[in-house]
């Protein structure tokens, strides 16, 4: 895949992410996704039913205000993104409850593709940078 073929497939994904909406989360994944949340319980996920219900629970958690992008990067079939968000966290992350509170925290996304698709999303988050937002 082509980097821009790939940067139309994250786009649509973390769009759809940030407007709550599971099913457009998931609506480019294959079948067989493996998302994988470094440190977040049962991770990795394999397949589409098992992603949508993580995105289900993460729209009622999290609120998405902003992302900006900070680096990118294309491998074959690869893409990895570096991003700092802005978010409010209406139920818990990381066992904190959020209290509505806004955060801000770096993420890397490790996308990878296979048949025009999603295949892989890996993603590692500053946890100690939302808990110590949530906590203070």
């Amino acid at each position: 895949m082509t980097p821009d073929e790939m940067e139309a497939l994250i786009e649509a994904h973390l769009r759809a992410e940030g407007n709550g909406d599971p099913e457009g989360a998931v609506a480019n994944y294959t079948e067989d996704i493996e998302h994988d949340v470094v440190g977040f319980p049962g991770s990795p996920l394999r397949g589409i039913p098992a992603a949508l219900e993580f995105y289900r629970q993460l729209v009622k958690d999290i609120r998405t205000d902003g992302e900006e992008r900070l680096h990118t990067y294309y491998a074959n079939n690869a893409a990895i993104i570096e991003n700092l968000v802005v978010a409010t966290v209406t139920g818990q992350v990381l066992g904190i409850p959020g209290n509505s509170k806004q955060v801000t925290f770096r993420t890397l996304h490790v996308f990878e593709f296979r048949d025009g698709r999603i295949s892989r999303e890996n993603l590692w988050l500053d946890g100690a940078a939302l808990a110590a937002q949530l906590t203070s």
